[in-house]
């Protein structure tokens, strides 16, 4: 299996724009490329302009997990219809895109561990899911090679994909039902005529459209705050590894509080870090220090800091945050984020996995690569229109959520755009949660 973090890319989509379309989606990660796909499919005539590649930053990096299992309880209901999506979509668009149901295992190395698990199974139990607590006994008969946990939670139903492979493959599939994708092609700004979204202003040249969706990942809080839309949204790294080929141990996918696995279709495995991120310092982030610091203290010892967040990147500080929109913008600087992994991280990981399965030993490695995931202060997106700048949609902020829902929220973005009702309860995912004076809600914590 080849990775897209290492070797040289060619563009898949570079066609011609139109001067006009029914909705702009701004941002080619799993988020625009699901809006898009479901507008298409509706006869919606869809631009997507990405400023880099199709899923070419945190959608093609993440763990590839399709997970229901610990999501936050508003999220669920969405997840849910996500994994009935890609199952269809799997079929739908004639590709292997490394669909499999193999379930996700949660381990408990303390028994604090276990009382998170138990106090999420009412949210499963309410929406119907098979999810269930594993006894010391029942994870070992699971993982029969493995060191010992005290038990675990287990949702078989739970999926993975190969996040690589599938939304390069969902993207062709919106390209073929109509949608007009434009890969290297930024974003400067948005169009605004009489205090409404008018189009957007892209580097080759001007697109007119009453609706614009921005779903750009941890670009988005740059670009909306150019048009007056505080978006409190940081990024924090992520690395993650692929092993050499290796004898099964376990099918599906797992992690406890130090690291997480799943098999992949080469036969190999993805390892990351369980729980650690790194958290890079910027102006954004000093400005929205206080909203961050519930997260920051309940996840105090998973989080390292990074004294400055690196040139270009969203929250450096000699990024500009204000541009004139006929001129080279920051997206154009940096076209992918494609921060360097954390080697030290793997080489802890590495020598959890071979004590955790000795009979496999410390693995070696195929590819190592990191992303930085968008993330919002109560760890849920942010997906509502702005009502400040009629005709703009926003969904970003997936908080390291987003690939695996990705095609729930797809289908409820693309609702909103035309005005349908999107069939779940948002009130979670309003933008106005961070200034109406709602207490900051972190949710379960597992």
């Amino acid at each position: 299996m080849t990775f897209p973090f290492t070797g040289p890319w060619t563009s898949e989509h570079d066609g011609p724009l139109p001067d006009a379309a029914d909705v702009l989606v701004i941002g080619g990660g799993i988020i625009g490329v699901m809006t898009t796909y479901f507008l298409a499919l509706r006869g919606v005539r869809v631009v997507l302009c990405e400023k880099g590649r199709i899923a070419g930053e945190q959608s093609s990096r993440n763990w590839g997990w399709v997970r229901q299992q610990g999501r936050d309880p508003a999220e669920l209901p969405i997840m849910i219809e996500a994994l009935s999506l890609w199952r269809r979509l799997q079929r739908a668009i004639g590709e292997d895109i490394g669909l499999r149901q193999e379930g996700v295992l949660y381990l408990a190395n303390a028994a604090k561990d276990l009382e998170g698990f138990e106090a999420w199974l009412p949210h499963a139990r309410e929406h119907g899911l098979d999810t269930r607590m594993l006894s010391r006994g029942e994870v070992a008969a699971m993982l029969p090679h493995a060191a010992d946990w005290k038990g675990g939670l287990w949702t078989a139903s739970d999926a993975r994909a190969e996040p690589w492979v599938a939304v390069p493959a969902l993207a062709r599939a919106a390209a073929r039902a109509g949608a007009v994708i434009r890969e290297h092609c930024a974003v400067r700004g948005i169009d605004v005529v009489s205090g409404r979204v008018a189009g957007v202003v892209t580097e080759a040249g001007r697109i007119r459209a009453d609706r614009v969706v921005l779903a750009g990942g941890a670009w988005s809080s740059l670009l909306a705050r150019v048009h007056g839309v505080d978006l409190p949204q940081l990024s924090v790294r992520a690395t993650v590894a692929a092993t050499v080929p290796l004898p099964q141990v376990f099918a599906g996918n797992a992690a406890d509080g130090h690291f997480a696995f799943r098999r992949r279709l080469d036969g190999g495995y993805s390892i990351a870090p369980g729980g650690a991120h790194e958290f890079w310092t910027g102006p954004d982030a000093l400005r929205h220090f206080g909203l961050y610091l519930p997260q920051l203290r309940r996840d105090r010892r998973s989080t390292r800091f990074r004294a400055l967040a690196p040139k270009g990147y969203p929250d450096a500080w000699g990024t500009p945050r204000h541009w004139d929109a006929d001129r080279e913008s920051p997206f154009e600087r940096c076209r992918v984020l494609d921060p360097p992994p954390n080697m030290r991280f793997l080489d802890d990981v590495r020598s959890r996995f071979g004590e955790t399965f000795p009979s496999l030993g410390r693995p070696g490695i195929a590819a190592a690569w990191a992303g930085m995931i968008d993330v919002m202060p109560d760890t849920v997106p942010v997906v509502d229109h702005v009502a400040t700048l009629p005709g703009l949609t926003i969904a970003t902020g997936m908080s390291g959520h987003g690939f695996g829902i990705g095609p729930g929220f797809g289908r409820v973005v693309a609702d909103l755009v035309e005005g349908r009702a999107p069939g779940h309860d948002l009130s979670r995912f309003r933008l106005s949660r961070f200034t109406d004076g709602s207490k900051i809600d972190l949710g379960p914590s597992l």
